[in-house]
């Protein structure tokens, strides 16, 4: 790595840094979105799940609250990483000008783009890690392979926090997040997170296959229950070319928002 390689990233941490500190402070609001995928693992993943029995999972039948616990993981990873990069990001560029400061110091547009990317995937795995082990504590995790869903759970945080810095970039008020939430809420129900895909009309099982979290849960479902295939390449270039695709409009955007 070049030395002004080194300094680029010294520079980023400086974001994080200064990100990590405002969450010390805001503790009630970080320490949230560790309960929410849990709560949804404890009342439908084991709740239902006593109900459903098992549903066919990507090697046969598994229990119900095997199959929903990695996309609860998946989703875990996705919130972590939405929140910061989408109305975090905005309130930053528009109402509190924290970036303006920024670029006062020696900080450049790539050094926030970076660092914001860079905080957003610590917290985003930092929450599917916590959810790791609480899957393992459960029982929920019967393969070795599990192991390898807390960097599958870092892939899909990149393509999200990439992809919430790109789209922020064009928003204009904090009532375009509206289609943010529009956005989040069927990818969460819809993407094969509670029901395998045969149980969709085959209409919307296509558009299943090709929406961003499917991809995510698809990749932590096979890991945690064992049964890798080579089509988890497949799912993870889709979501490594969303993460670095709105990495690259963020930071052309951001430069001329910043800096015209």
């Amino acid at each position: 790595m070049s030395a002004l390689a080194l300094v680029g990233t010294r520079r980023a941490t400086r974001v994080v840094e200064r990100n990590a500190r405002v969450s010390v402070r805001l503790w009630p609001a970080f320490i949230s979105g560790f309960f929410e995928p849990a709560f949804y693992l404890f009342s439908i993943g084991v709740g239902v799940g006593a109900l459903v029995g098992q549903v066919q999972g990507p090697g046969g039948p598994v229990a119900y609250d095997q199959y929903v616990a990695p996309a609860m993981m998946a989703v875990a990873a996705m919130n972590g990483c939405i929140f910061d990069t989408t109305f975090n990001f905005f309130g930053k560029i528009k109402y509190a000008h924290t970036y303006d400061g920024m670029l006062a110091t020696p900080l450049g547009v790539p050094d926030v783009v970076r660092g914001e990317l860079t905080w957003a995937l610590l917290r985003g795995l930092l929450q599917a890690v916590v959810f790791f082990l609480t899957m393992w504590a459960m029982g929920l995790v019967p393969s070795v392979w599990g192991i390898l869903s807390i960097p599958g759970a870092a892939l899909i945080g990149f393509a999200f926090a990439g992809a919430g810095l790109g789209l922020t970039t064009f928003m204009r008020s904090f009532f375009d997040f509206d289609y943010v939430e529009l956005a989040i809420v069927p990818l969460f129900l819809f993407s094969a997170t509670f029901f395998p895909l045969s149980e969709y009309p085959d209409g919307l099982a296509w558009v299943v296959r090709f929406s961003p979290l499917y991809q995510g849960v698809a990749i932590e479902r096979a890991l945690v229950l064992g049964e890798p295939s080579w089509t988890l390449v497949l799912h993870a270039a889709y979501l490594a070319a969303m993460g670095w695709i709105g990495l690259r409009v963020a930071g052309n955007r951001l430069g001329r928002m910043l800096q015209p």
